[in-house]
Formats: C-alpha cells, sequence, structure tokens
C-alpha cells in the first residue's frame, strides 16, 4: 500500500489555514474597503463651476433654502437652475471668467452638469422634507457647508449610521427656525422635548428605508 511522506500532512494543514485565511482576508477587505466610511466620507469631486459654499452660505448668508428651494417639500434636495444663480449674477461678477458656463448654460437652456456629492444608493430612500420637519438641521448630514470652498461628503451615510441617528435623534432635533443655523449648538434635552410635543419616534424597521 502506497503511503503519502509525512511531510505531506504539514502541507495539507497550512494549505487548509491558508485557504481559511484568505477568505478572511477577502472578507475583511471587502467589508471595510467598500464601505461608506473608508470610501465615501471626503469625497470632494471637481465640480464644472467653482462654487464656494464658504462665501455664499457663509460670507454672505444666503440661506440653504434659496438655492435649494425643494427641501422643505420634496423628498430628493434640488440642484439649483442656472435662474437661480441668474438672480444675482445677472448683476454681480457678470464678465467673469468663471462664470462663463453659467451664463451659457442660461442662454441655452442646457442645464450644468453640476456633480452630485451625497448620492444614497438606488435601494435606499431618504426624504429630505420628512427630515427637516421633524428637526433635523443641515449640518447633522452636511457638516459645516458654510465653511467649505468646495463642497465634500463629510458623515459616511451608511445604514450603521442612519439608525444611529434614529436610536438616539435628541441630539440632532432642533426647533424648526433653527434648521439652517450653521452656528446651532447640538441639545440633547431641548431635542427630547421637541421630539415629544411633535410626537415623532423614528422608526428602525427595514421597510421604512428600504421600499
Amino acid at each position: 500500500m502506497f503511503h503519502f511522506p509525512s511531510w505531506t500532512l504539514t502541507v495539507r494543514d497550512t494549505a487548509g489555514l491558508l485557504a481559511v485565511g484568505g477568505l478572511l482576508y477577502v472578507v475583511v477587505i471587502v467589508t471595510f474597503g467598500f464601505s461608506p466610511k473608508t470610501t465615501d466620507v471626503g469625497y470632494q469631486p471637481t465640480q464644472p463651476v467653482p462654487f464656494s459654499h464658504a462665501v455664499h452660505a457663509g460670507e454672505l448668508g444666503i440661506d440653504c433654502r434659496y438655492c435649494h428651494n425643494t427641501v422643505e417639500q420634496a423628498g430628493h434636495a434640488a440642484i439649483p437652475p442656472t435662474a437661480t444663480c441668474m438672480n444675482c449674477h445677472s448683476m454681480i461678477h457678470t464678465e467673469s471668467e468663471k462664470l462663463e458656463l453659467v451664463r451659457e448654460s442660461y442662454e441655452s437652456g442646457d442645464a450644468i452638469p453640476w456633480v452630485r456629492v451625497h448620492d444614497l444608493p438606488d435601494y435606499a430612500y431618504f426624504n429630505h422634507a420628512a427630515h427637516l420637519a421633524a428637526g433635523v438641521g443641515c449640518s447633522s448630514c452636511h457638516g459645516r457647508i458654510d465653511r467649505m470652498e468646495v463642497v465634500h461628503q463629510d458623515q459616511p451615510l451608511s445604514m450603521g449610521w442612519c439608525l444611529d441617528c434614529h436610536r438616539n435623534p435628541e441630539p440632532h432635533i432642533r426647533p424648526q427656525s433653527e434648521i439652517t443655523n450653521m452656528d446651532w449648538e447640538l441639545d440633547a434635552e431641548l431635542g427630547a422635548q421637541l421630539l415629544a410635543e411633535r410626537n415623532i419616534e423614528p422608526k428602525q424597521n427595514c421597510s421604512t428605508c428600504h421600499r
């Protein structure tokens, strides 16, 4: 009867360990490598027009809802039409080279190809209007937009991150008059009071976001 050399047992055991270790390595790499926490936070695409939120929302104090004028009524935040830009820029910096594409867009009717920064997967349902109505401020999800020369993704917007807020929403709830106030200091005690007054209980079941 043929017998394998004793060293083949070592090869067998080593191969098994390598296979299991390799599988675990792949799982870890895929889990963390493709997680929004490692891929999306800090995402800062180059836009076709150099628009500074630090100037418009910060220095000039323009309310977020002037440009994103559907956030209180619609599920999606609107990308401002060129006409909104031209409300000011038909009189201000009318010859600026940086605004050439804006003027061309206004004359032709073709939309400016803005690159979306905060883009949830299609399988995740999110309603801007519902969150604003509950008292969640812009900065809770988008960070200090008023300090960003170029907008970047401030939070992971992952399922776990959303659930953390739904389980403990109090720190993020504020009076609706302060929704766009970037200097608002989070107050969990006031948030709890407002939630009780509005009878709001954030849902945590799957169908809330996956419809």
